[in-house]
């Protein structure tokens, strides 16, 4: 017990400079630390910039560091250009988006409105792309990310757009070849000829439900467009020998007055092709072709059919100049 006493009072002396006395040293322990710790911390200071200046020669990651934020100022100045490459980029997007439009018109399809483009848009789930991330770079990446996704979106749009106008432009085409759109023989006609008139033959007044095609006996007939031939043969009316075709979407035309028939029941016919010759069977006063067109059952003008003819096209402009009247 004594000892750790004499332990625990150690004091340290020295020689007063004034007197020949000796002075107690106070604190010396606390003071020996503290010097210890400066003179570390100066050391550990001199030798850190020592290693700088000398291009890290102990390896420390001085120049690592170094290389990785030059590194991160080019992969920022890149990203920011890659954003405005993609800006310019949406910017073709959307003229491809008008043309695809106005290609929509033309197979008669509805345009794709901006509610329908802008459909399930929104930002980044997450603010932050990358959590280790932030300032300008993370604003940079967030406003890319979202262009980004913008873009994917708008093309697969686009892409399922395109693939629609295909779809509907092959529909088109066999429509088109189905409608009966062509004069069906060489000859001339009256454009006002469908309608109530007065019968040549009976002299009293009845509705004329086709157009009549004055042309000689033995003019070729043709099909007015693509179908499968419901009739053909004699009748017990005043038509006398005729042809019947189904052009399917709710079309069929009919063929009267015919001299011979080259077609049967069942076959099908592709615009253009003969299918008989013009005569004068059945109730006329003269040789004729009698032509009609039906639309769901109903009888329509066959001369708004006549695409290919000069004469029907005069026809209808006069008539939507007189509409606009």
């Amino acid at each position: 017990m004594k000892n750790q006493k004499s332990r625990r009072n150690l004091r340290f002396y020295v020689l007063s400079d004034t007197s020949l006395q000796y002075r107690e040293l106070r604190f010396f322990k606390t003071k020996v630390v503290l010097s210890g710790l400066l003179s570390g911390l100066l050391a550990l200071g001199v030798f850190f910039l020592a290693n700088h200046y000398s291009k890290d020669v102990l390896g420390l990651g001085y120049g690592r560091m170094s290389v990785l934020t030059i590194e991160n100022r080019i992969l920022k100045d890149q990203l920011s250009h890659l954003s405005d490459r993609m800006g310019v980029l949406q910017q073709t997007i959307d003229e491809i988006s008008k043309h695809g439009n106005e290609l929509r018109l033309l197979v008669d399809l509805s345009t794709i409105d901006e509610d329908t483009k802008n459909a399930g848009a929104g930002g980044s789930d997450d603010g932050s792309p990358l959590l280790f991330v932030s300032g300008e770079a993370n604003d940079i990446l967030v406003r890319s990310q979202d262009l980004v996704d913008k873009l994917n979106r708008e093309v697969e749009l686009q892409r399922a757009s395109y693939e629609e106008v295909y779809r509907k432009y092959e529909q088109n085409k066999i429509f088109f070849s189905h409608l009966p759109a062509i004069k069906p023989v060489a000859g001339n006609y009256s454009i006002v000829g469908f309608g109530m008139r007065v019968h040549p033959v009976l002299g009293i007044h009845r509705m004329h439900e086709g157009i009549d095609i004055v042309t000689d006996v033995g003019t070729k007939v043709f099909a007015t467009g693509d179908g499968i031939v419901r009739y053909a043969g004699r009748t017990h009316g005043g038509y006398g020998s005729v042809i019947e075709i189904s052009h399917g979407y709710g079309y069929t035309t009919l063929y009267a007055h015919l001299s011979t028939v080259y077609v049967r029941p069942g076959q099908l016919i592709t615009r253009g092709e003969l299918i008989a010759r013009s005569g004068r069977s059945g109730l006329v006063s003269g040789p004729h072709l009698h032509y009609e067109v039906k639309y769901k059952g109903r009888k329509v003008n066959p001369v708004d059919f006549f695409f290919d003819d000069i004469e029907a096209a005069t026809f209808r402009s006069e008539l939507l100049s007189d509409h606009s009247l």
